[in-house]
């Protein structure tokens, strides 16, 4: 049975158990028990999360830490020059160590207000376009297929999925992500 690994924030967190479902009985999973968190994390932890488990499919996620902007602050806690920079070295570095066919998934998209008023910090839903654009082009250039999260929500009717703190989603929404998470990673599975 083939392995896949799932990585990435409390998004991956809140929609591991749909995919799960989903793929029963077809591929064995991992995932970290933590919040994967930006993709500065994700480096520091990929060697770890992935060399004793070799797995043949990897669905990665991982965007919404990195475009936080801590209150106080004008920056986000990645600025976009270096997410650019983190998601190809990420994605070069399971190129060249490992034969699993990679995911990278988009950041899915926010609504601000309802984070602005409930969280101590911002994300900003013109920095998800700008960093999913970021990502977009990175995969593309390296030829990594894209799962495009983003849509997904949107088509789905963003606010009726998301819960009120304007980031996660309802248990109708993780579902929704599952599902979409399991299809691109059934159309990498051999």
């Amino acid at each position: 049975m083939q392995k896949v690994i799932l990585i990435g924030d409390s998004i991956r967190m809140g929609y591991q158990d749909a995919v799960h479902r989903e793929l029963e009985g077809e591929v064995e999973f991992w995932q970290p028990e933590e919040n994967g968190g930006t993709t500065e994390n994700v480096l520091v932890n990929l060697d770890e999360w992935l060399i004793v488990r070799q797995p043949e499919v990897l669905h990665i996620n991982c965007g919404l830490h990195d475009l936080a902007v801590d209150s106080g602050k004008s920056e986000q806690r990645v600025p976009l020059p270096k997410y650019r920079e983190n998601v190809a070295r990420i994605l070069k570095n399971l190129q060249e160590t490992t034969s699993a066919k990679v995911i990278w998934a988009l950041t899915t998209p926010v609504n601000e207000r309802w984070h602005h008023e409930r969280k101590g910090f911002d994300r900003w839903e013109a920095d998800v376009l700008a960093y999913n654009d970021a990502a977009r082009e990175v995969a593309a250039r390296l030829g990594v297929p894209v799962n495009d999260l983003y849509k997904v929500v949107m088509d789905a009717g963003r606010d009726e999925i998301l819960t009120e703190d304007g980031v996660h989603f309802k248990p109708e929404g993780s579902e929704i992500l599952g599902k979409a998470v399991a299809t691109a990673i059934r159309e990498e599975v051999v």
